[in-house]
């Protein structure tokens, strides 16, 4: 299986590698990609050395699948240039999610739907998977009708500058930000950039990206993204309205019984999710399960991933182990 990493010298990238290698993804030749400016610079995976490449040597290599992390404005010029070539590219961008031609996949929810012919599929964004990993077996028993979710966001979600500059702000140095202001004991109502409507594109996200994986028009997301100073992960405060009835230890076993989530919660001895400890891993954990005392079909409920793993690379990874299990196989 010949595979190329696309970015592979930024944070998602790595982390991809790392996953690929934990996983023990059958590379028979890895094909590390990044800018120009990182073209002929040394990475080691799987105890071997190997040379990073450009994008025009890659595509000529012709690789089975590429994990692409290196832009939008990279994936939507490069990703048809793989796919014509015959590789099946996952792209991590937002360049392709809300293309009605090509699938958001969250493999624990809609793997299935993948054909040979899908040879450029998206991975969503990080906050929206892992939001959909809880809604989904949920709005399958009792049919999800209004989400309001507020996130609580790590700064590696930003990239490498912002954990530059919150290392910068814990040493009080002065140096070049990512953010409009510090983060450093700060949270800031503003991930990525304010739309006509004055919610961020991020915040949208939530609302589309769940639409379309979920497959239902009419589940209704209303989202407030937030950056925090945290490295480990992304945290979610999700309120979810249902049409039916439900019994609150029934919601609790059937999160517990889906795969790739973890229940913490047992508030009795202070069991609950955090991003210190998700950090690293690829579940999704839920906790803090409890009825809106103000709504008599609500409840609410905190959410915390990985952001670079589930997030991100993981989720990358295991479409690509779909893939190869029963598209490529």
């Amino acid at each position: 299986m010949k595979v190329a990493v696309v970015g592979a010298t930024g944070m998602v990238g790595q982390v991809m590698l790392k996953v690929l290698a934990e996983r023990n993804f059958p590379v028979t030749e890895l094909i590390p990609v990044a800018s120009e400016k990182s073209v002929g610079k040394k990475i080691t995976f799987n105890h071997k050395t190997y040379s990073i490449v450009g994008l025009e040597t890659a595509v000529n290599m012709q690789p089975d699948i590429a994990l692409f992390s290196a832009g939008g404005e990279t994936s939507l010029t490069w990703a048809p240039k793989f796919a014509a070539v015959g590789t099946y590219v996952i792209d991590n961008s937002s360049a392709w999610r809300m293309d009605d031609t090509k699938k958001l996949i969250v493999p624990e929810i809609n793997a299935t739907s993948l054909t040979k012919n899908d040879k450029i599929i998206a991975n969503p964004n990080c906050s929206t998977i892992q939001l959909v990993m809880a809604l989904k077996p949920l709005h399958d028993k009792f049919s999800v009708k209004r989400v309001i979710v507020s996130t609580y966001q790590s700064i590696t979600g930003t990239g490498v500058k912002a954990v530059k500059q919150l290392e910068n702000e814990y040493a009080n140095k002065k140096d070049e930000m990512a953010y409009p202001y510090p983060i450093h004991k700060n949270a800031l109502p503003h991930c990525d950039v304010f739309l006509d409507n004055d919610y961020t594109k991020e915040e949208m996200k939530l609302t589309h990206e769940t639409k379309k994986i979920l497959g239902d028009e009419n589940v209704f997301v209303s989202a407030t993204a937030v950056r925090i100073p945290v490295v480990g992960g992304h945290s979610e405060a999700v309120n979810i309205e249902f049409e039916k009835d439900f019994d609150l230890n029934e919601i609790k076993t059937t999160l517990k019984d889906f795969p790739g989530i973890t229940l913490q919660d047992n508030p009795a001895v202070n069991s609950y999710p955090m991003p210190i400890y998700a950090e690293g891993k690829n579940d999704v954990f839920i906790g803090r399960i409890r009825k809106d005392h103000s709504h008599p079909k609500a409840i609410n409920m905190w959410i915390v991933a990985d952001n670079l793993r589930k997030g991100a690379a993981t989720n990358t990874v295991q479409i690509a182990e779909y893939l190869i299990k029963n598209i490529l196989s």
